[in-house]
């Protein structure tokens, strides 16, 4: 387990906030309220620590098949829509809502090559609702691999205010490679082949790199 490195300058202005917090508290206000405060800030330290955490994960699998979960979350969508942005037709969707306490970071759901990666401004809608994934801030990533082609996007929550990938155009990458990085509540949406296997339930709780979403028909 180590720190992300998103994470360094938040918690470096919680620690330096915090701080000042105490010494004003220790120095002007009664000492019960210097140990409430001082409990509080240190609650607060810990929970940023706990947020940018970077656990150490095994590849759930590296079969060309196999497609990983790209985060940690609950599964909240599994359905037939239109994908109007890359594909334009029917796609499965499956999304995966991330709570403050799940690791935020995302990984490469395939081994494959990078066709897009593109940045889209937008709203702050709450990450369940319907309409945070064409109008929210996101990231749309789009990866070709031997047996098919998936589209994932990271998808900015009401907290949620900054998205980090790290995908570039024409790049390949390997099962489990790490790709981006969300601050606070979010979602991921990965939109698969119509003629896929999938092999998560709704509501089921999946590990990112871990967890394997769903297989390619490949006969």
């Amino acid at each position: 387990m180590t720190f992300h490195r998103e994470g360094t300058a938040t918690l470096l202005i919680t620690i330096l906030c915090t701080a000042a917090i105490a010494y004003a508290s220790y120095t002007w206000l009664p000492i019960w309220v210097f140990y409430i405060l001082a409990f509080s800030c240190l609650i607060l330290i810990g929970l940023v620590i706990n947020f940018f955490r970077m656990p150490t994960r095994s590849i759930g699998s590296q079969a060309l098949d196999d497609i990983l979960c790209p985060s940690d979350g609950k599964v909240v969508v599994i359905e037939k829509v239109q994908e109007t942005e890359w594909f334009k037709d029917e796609r499965i969707q499956v999304s995966i809502f991330m709570s403050p306490l799940n690791v935020h970071a995302q990984w490469s759901p395939m081994a494959g090559r990078v066709l897009a990666a593109r940045y889209h401004p937008g709203k702050y809608l709450v990450a369940w609702h319907p309409k945070s994934s064409t109008e929210n801030e996101r990231t749309t990533h789009v990866i070709e691999g031997q047996h098919g082609t998936v589209l994932f996007r990271q998808i900015a929550g009401a907290v949620a205010r900054r998205i980090c990938w790290y995908l570039k155009e024409g790049e390949d990458l390997s099962h489990g490679d790490e790709v981006g990085f969300i601050k606070f509540g979010s979602r991921i949406d990965v939109f698969l082949p119509i003629d896929s296997e999938i092999c998560v339930n709704m509501d089921q709780n999946v590990v990112g790199r871990e967890t394997v979403l769903a297989r390619f028909k490949t006969s």
